[in-house]
């Protein structure tokens, strides 16, 4: 049996989850999340808990009851707090700008970058380095985070460009002199 999957999930006051059929509806303060249950498992709620169960001991069984749970928890977590990624900016002249709901980076480019943020996450800037990207959704924050550190990656020599916050990058030592 899987550890993860076979754990119950807690329902928080102010949380309403509704099963039907194989979709899973989580909604909360923040916000309502859906997610679509994989064939073979199956979701109940009892007693104010979540539980997942599956069919069988197949592969593809046991590979999709802990991931199906965690997703399930991630959602009800997700619609009461939210999840939230911060980047920094690092380097001189290396600078983001609130322009509205969208941010504009100056990343040493000939030209400035501005980043629209997809539906259901907000871009707030601290500062001139700092940017966090908030939601009720963990894996659209994460890809949207990532998307954003796509732009320009820290590189090695200097350490220049985005990264997450408190990301270590490693450096490499440059041109040795004779």
């Amino acid at each position: 049996m899987s550890r993860i999957g076979r754990l119950p999930i807690d329902i928080p006051a102010g949380v309403d989850v509704t099963v039907d059929g194989a979709a899973v509806t989580v909604k909360g303060p923040k916000g309502e999340l859906t997610l679509d249950v994989p064939t073979p498992i199956e979701v109940k709620i009892e007693d104010n808990q979540v539980l997942v169960t599956r069919p069988d001991d197949e592969r593809d069984s046991r590979s999709r009851h802990g991931l199906t749970r965690s997703l399930i928890a991630n959602q009800i977590l997700g619609v009461t707090e939210g999840y939230s990624k911060g980047l920094e900016i690092v380097g001189t002249g290396y600078r983001v700008a609130q322009k509205g709901a969208a941010v504009e980076f100056a990343l040493g480019f000939s030209h400035p970058v501005t980043v629209e943020p997809p539906a259901g996450i907000t871009l707030t800037v601290e500062g001139n380095n700092k940017l966090t990207v908030a939601g009720i959704d963990k894996q659209a924050v994460g890809e949207t985070a990532a998307n954003i550190r796509k732009i320009k990656k820290p590189e090695p020599y200097k350490g220049k460009g985005i990264r997450y916050a408190g990301e270590v990058v490693r450096r490499k030592a440059g041109k040795s002199g004779k």
